[in-house]
């Protein structure tokens, strides 16, 4: 009886060491699979998280752009984590083979991806806040917002025709959720630290403020298809500046009428009445006819000395200008570069 008892015992014991053997496997396992097990898919690159969205909003983006093979895995895991209470907004890199513990750490803690923001060869305000709109969270319409505000251009001493000016392109670094006013703010800063006490000064000795430094710099830019002849430019246009002249730029006229399609400027475009047009109204116009480029505003900076008065393009298309002291002379190049534009049947 006693052995009986003993072999009875022993497969009771036996049963329950399995029990808790395939118990504890199935706990490990899913432990596993919910935590370290690949989950991440190759199918998307990021996962973007709005500012609004709670943890709901997460898990029907991730559904849909199938970021992760099990849904239920990951959503066990995120509660066990205790993410749905720490739901933050952001740029999210997806590695894949990435497992959910190594995400939810990474969205929870909001490690997002930055975005490199990079502008440049912007002509109007409404194009700014299309770029910005499609590399950061706030739409077109709050960075628009913004930049016709004109008390916030008092805020940070510009007005609404000179506002553009305190954008200066270059490639900056920020998070996709930043907001329209943060970006506003970070902007000015920029400004601030672009403008420091050399360019500053020199801005001064040109009898120029930072602003109208930059309005002359973007009708360099207009003028300019080569870098090196920006300084040349920008010299032409401070000599006409300092006698009085018109400046009778281009550019501006283009801008004044608002038709970027124009390739040749004729006399019905020069009649156009607006303060940009500089073939009408003395001085530089009220703000930027497009946002300059650093090497423009450094090529008003640093402008070559020289006599000239006067510029017409280059009749072999180059991109280049000749340049004249006299009017006389100023009349030959433009007539070789008109009937180059003839021969070419280039019109308008």
């Amino acid at each position: 009886m006693k052995k009986k008892k003993k072999k009875g015992l022993f497969k009771t014991l036996l049963v329950i060491v399995l029990v808790a053997v395939i118990a504890g496997g199935v706990i490990g396992y899913r432990y596993y699979k919910g935590f370290f097990k690949p989950n991440v898919t190759a199918e998307s690159e990021y996962l973007y998280i709005y500012t609004h969205w709670d943890f709901e909003d997460v898990m029907t983006s991730i559904g849909e752009l199938h970021a992760v093979n099990d849904t239920a895995s990951f959503r066990w895991a995120a509660n066990k984590m205790e993410y749905p209470s720490r739901v933050k907004p952001g740029k999210y890199k997806l590695t894949p083979g990435m497992n959910n513990r190594t995400l939810i750490n990474k969205l929870g803690g909001g490690f997002q991806e930055p975005v490199k923001l990079r502008f440049e060869n912007i002509r109007l305000k409404e194009n700014l806040a299309g770029i910005l709109a499609n590399q950061l969270e706030p739409d077109s319409i709050a960075f628009i917002n913004l930049l016709d505000d004109d008390s916030l251009a008092a805020r940070y001493g510009f007005n609404g025709e000179n506002f553009f000016s305190m954008f200066i392109p270059n490639t900056y670094e920020f998070y996709w959720n930043t907001s329209a006013a943060h970006f506003m703010e970070r902007m000015h800063e920029e400004y601030q630290k672009f403008w420091n006490e050399e360019r500053s000064e020199k801005a001064a000795k040109l009898n120029l403020t930072p602003q109208e430094v930059s309005a002359l710099a973007a009708i360099v830019k207009g003028e300019a298809l080569h870098t090196d002849e920006m300084p040349t430019i920008a010299g032409l246009y401070l000599n006409r500046l300092r006698k009085g002249m018109l400046l009778q730029a281009d550019p501006t006229v283009i801008f004044a009428n608002q038709d970027f399609t124009i390739r040749r400027v004729l006399y019905r475009h020069l009649r156009t009445d607006s303060p940009y047009n500089t073939y009408l109204y003395r001085g530089l116009p009220p703000g930027p006819i497009m946002m300059p480029s650093i090497a423009a505003i450094d090529a008003v900076l640093n402008y070559q000395h020289h006599d000239y008065l006067y510029m017409v393009a280059k009749d072999d298309f180059s991109g280049y200008h000749n340049f004249a002291v006299t009017q006389a002379e100023h009349s030959r190049n433009a007539r070789k570069f008109q009937q180059a534009l003839n021969e070419r049947n280039i019109m308008r």
